[in-house]
């Protein structure tokens, strides 16, 4: 049987620049705890632009080979290769949709049952999370720590040990859209803003209102630069 040709898949930018990225800290013999050069000079070298660059990095950084921090820049946790790097890459992208598609079905959820059984200590704790990714966001940062700590404390006052169980099965794959999704252009004060609306309906004890914020909040967080980027 002859073998059928399949359509060649054009790289799109951000795989090209993941590819520069390996090649380079290959080239240089980096190591784990190098630094990469600053992402100005990098984005100059690699002829794009700061954005693009940025979303290469985040990409590296899903994959737990770089670790970028405000104020520290990207710093390498493994050495990775060029082919395997692009493969996950992609293979990443792929699932999003689907971690989107478990998010509002469970967490849409977990927002109406955490208005309906909240205690006053897990609304304390709603609050302390919502102050912990402020803190973050004002100082620069994306606010990861906080909009994780958000998420688990609607689960748990959600009361509900299957439904966390399920949370705890996909966390992986939800911190990897969350880190992309955070690291972009204004979304760590929307998303800040969306968790403001949420905890506000979980204070009132609207479980309808709180399901509504939160699926609002998950549409606007799953809008991603993996999904929009057509180059």
């Amino acid at each position: 049987m002859v073998e059928q040709l399949r359509p060649v898949t054009r790289p799109r930018l951000y795989e090209v620049i993941v590819e520069q990225l390996c090649g380079f800290m290959s080239d240089n013999e980096m190591n784990p705890g190098d630094r990469l050069p600053a992402e100005r000079e990098l984005a100059a070298k690699l002829g794009v632009s700061r954005a693009s660059l940025s979303q290469a990095l985040v990409a590296l950084e899903v994959q737990g080979v770089l670790s970028v921090r405000h104020g520290d820049g990207a710093i390498l946790v493994r050495r990775p290769t060029e082919e395997r790097a692009v493969r996950a890459l992609r293979e990443h992208a792929d699932r999003i949709p689907d971690v989107i598609e478990a998010r509002e079905a469970l967490e849409v959820k977990l927002a109406a049952l955490a208005a309906a059984r909240r205690t006053d200590a897990e609304m304390a704790a709603i609050d302390s999370a919502i102050a912990t990714m402020e803190s973050e966001v004002d100082s620069g940062d994306r606010g990861v720590v906080g909009d994780e700590m958000f998420h688990e404390a609607i689960t748990a006052a959600a009361h509900s040990s299957l439904l966390a169980k399920l949370m705890h099965e996909i966390s992986g794959l939800v911190r990897e859209t969350r880190i992309e999704s955070l690291s972009q252009q204004d979304r760590p004060r929307a998303s800040l803003e969306g968790h403001r609306r949420i905890a506000d309906a979980v204070r009132k004890q609207d479980p309808d209102q709180a399901a509504q914020a939160m699926a609002d909040h998950i549409r606007m967080v799953s809008d991603v630069a993996l999904l929009r980027d057509t180059d």
